[in-house]
């Protein structure tokens, strides 16, 4: 009971048990990239839209479990409606334009702005059902929107889904200790970072303004030895995509340099 799944400090003598749920029969899902942030407010489902649109575009198979449960956000980008249909292989995720297949708890409320009370194991719960008994099919990518923060939905997503490696996103302002600490401590990949909200371009003259401040990110990246993925601008026009469920129009030339190095790394 409180396993962290990190064994090297445990004084415990109990045997380590593989904690993985098995996929939904029907499915086969390649590759399982979490993308998670230190705190909220930083635009990580967003940036999650938006990569895996980018890693749509480019031809691949892709899919979004939306672990947010009590804040999921991810339907209302696509325009994703609910409710979610079944048949005898399980729930049947929603699919967009692009074709991206999409779980989420807002497609299964009655309400889609119904509030989610529920206690850490409940979601926990919910979370797990969604890899078992979703039918995702053929998935070469399936990314996980995961709840800011290192608590119960992070601690399940890693133990329970076989996580091929994190992104981490962050803004100007924010830290990611957090977030590395604990991937290092549950021994999964850290692939790199996406700074949001980087920086704001002059319509008049291109130049690059530091709204937030001038970024550390480089010199923070340098000293835990993890990539920069992507720097990301801010734009009023992603913003209004995102009100009309169209991310996916939203074409953001750093993400798909991201995309192609998340690629070559999972190989």
């Amino acid at each position: 009971m409180g396993c962290s799944g990190d064994c090297s400090s445990c004084s415990s003598s109990c045997e380590k048990k593989d904690l993985h749920v098995p996929c939904n029969e029907y499915s086969d899902v390649k590759k399982v990239i979490g993308v998670v942030s230190g705190k909220g407010g930083v635009g990580k489902s967003l940036v999650t839209s938006m990569l895996t649109t980018a890693m749509q575009v480019k031809g691949n198979a892709c899919g979004i479990l939306d672990a947010d449960i009590t804040g999921p956000s991810i339907p209302k980008a696509f325009g994703l409606k609910g409710p979610a249909m079944q048949n005898e292989m399980g729930l049947i995720p929603a699919k967009t334009k692009t074709g991206i297949e999409v779980m989420s708890i807002n497609l299964l409320l009655d309400k889609e702005d119904q509030p989610v009370v529920w206690r850490g194991p409940v979601i926990s719960g919910v979370i797990q059902q969604f890899w078992s008994e979703v039918f995702w099919g053929d998935v070469d990518y399936m990314f996980v929107d995961m709840p800011p923060g290192t608590g119960d939905v992070a601690l399940t997503v890693f133990q329970s889904l076989p996580v091929d490696g994190i992104v981490i996103v962050t803004t100007p302002q924010d830290l990611v200790t957090k977030a590395v600490n604990m991937a290092n401590m549950m021994n999964i990949p850290i692939l790199g970072i996406v700074e949001n909200m980087s920086y704001l371009e002059c319509p008049d003259c291109g130049k690059k303004i530091s709204v937030f401040g001038e970024s550390k990110l480089d010199e923070v990246a340098k000293e835990l030895n993890i990539p920069v993925l992507a720097k990301l601008p801010i734009k009023s026009e992603i913003a209004s995509l995102v009100d009309k469920g169209a991310v996916e129009l939203a074409e953001i030339k750093e993400l798909y340099d991201a995309a192609d190095k998340i690629k070559e790394m999972l190989k």
